[in-house]
């Protein structure tokens, strides 16, 4: 199998050299096809970094973002509850929760976050305070 794929390898290179020396348009192909390859790789590696904006988006984008790094167990569930609260929202006409799926509304969560932390530090609730203080640790690591 490896003298089948060195083989291939030398087949292929004799080809392309080939095709350099004989035509300038195959020269030109090949490295478009390869500059289109690496910009896939540049966007599959920065999704990998999970790299996110945390300034500037829907709570449906939150709530998939925390269930995501659930399932990859990067965060647990205890880490997560305070991130599924800041997903929440409740009508004041109605008293009912809005559906995040619905609500286009885009949220600088990192600046909620730092809010929530004034608002618990002022009523001295230190633990909820830490919590949301965990919840920036976590998102600074993954800003964009």
């Amino acid at each position: 199998m490896i003298i089948n794929n060195v083989v291939n390898q030398q087949n292929l290179s004799q080809k392309l050299n080939s095709n350099l020396y004989n035509d300038s348009v195959s020269f030109t192909s090949i490295m478009q096809s390869q500059t289109e390859q690496a910009q896939q790789t540049d966007a599959i590696d920065a999704k990998d970094r999970d790299q996110t904006d945390f300034t500037n988006m829907t709570r449906q984008e939150l709530f998939d973002w925390m269930n995501n790094q659930i399932r990859n167990g990067k965060m647990t569930l205890d880490e997560s509850s305070p991130f599924l609260g800041m997903t929440m929202k409740i009508s004041v006409e109605t008293g009912r929760p809005i559906n995040m799926a619905t609500d286009p509304t885009r949220i600088n969560f990192i600046e909620r976050a730092r809010l929530g932390v004034d608002g618990a530090l002022s009523r001295n609730d230190q633990q909820l305070a830490n919590r949301l203080q965990t919840v920036l640790d976590i998102m600074q690591k993954h800003l964009a």
